[in-house]
């Protein structure tokens, strides 16, 4: 199946509201006990992406030693963000910022690790983030990223739709299919690693529908 793109920044209240109120509990929680193992006690750590900063606070409830600059390019994920923040009391660890992926504003070598889960697939082309990312992270630093793989066919798109959005509503729904329409294969992230040429990454499949890349 062709990719097909999904405007890149979802920047309306209803979008905002909606994502928020997905079930995505389990797979956020995978992804922070992965970013706490590979990353030292203490750290700063860039968090691309951010959304609604559900990923951030799970972290900073683990290590509270964590310095987390979270940044995104929707205005209306961020104010829900900063609510989020404040209800969990993580104010000190996590810094919310209106930032665009593409395009850090912050020097070279500056976060002991980056993570990203469900990023890449909002961005035309990735490159610019993952040239980034390679740019800020100190060296010796940890990386997490994460995100959906496309279907190989409309049928398995719409399996894969019907399976995962249970209880969703129409508006949910269509927000996780363009998602899925949008992400990349395995192979086409392979081909931006290789571009980018980042030692000891390591791509492989983390579940029937995500890749995971980390160092």
């Amino acid at each position: 199946m062709e990719r097909k793109l999904e405007p890149e920044v979802m920047d309306t209240t209803a979008e905002a509201i909606d994502y928020d109120a997905m079930e995505f509990t389990a797979v956020n929680t995978a992804f922070m006990q992965r970013a706490i193992q590979l990353g030292p006690i203490v750290a700063s750590v860039l968090d691309a992406g951010t959304g609604t900063a559900r990923i951030p606070i799970l972290i900073a409830q683990q290590r509270p030693e964590w310095q987390i600059v979270a940044v995104d390019l929707a205005q209306s994920m961020l104010a829900i963000a900063e609510e989020n923040v404040v209800e969990a009391g993580c104010q000190a660890q996590i810094r919310l910022e209106y930032v665009d992926a593409k395009f850090l504003p912050y020097a070279d070598c500056s976060f002991d690790g980056v993570i990203a889960n469900s990023l890449l697939h909002h961005l035309p082309d990735p490159l610019y983030f993952l040239r980034e990312m390679k740019r800020v992270l100190k060296p010796g630093g940890f990386v997490l990223l994460r995100d959906l793989i496309r279907p190989e066919s409309e049928a398995q798109l719409t399996q894969w739709v019907s399976t995962l959005t249970q209880g969703y509503s129409d508006h949910q729904i269509q927000l996780f299919r363009d998602s899925l329409q949008a992400a990349f294969t395995l192979r086409e992230i392979e081909a931006f690693l290789k571009k980018i040429d980042i030692p000891r990454l390591h791509l492989y499949q983390s579940s029937e529908y995500h890749w995971t890349v980390e160092k």
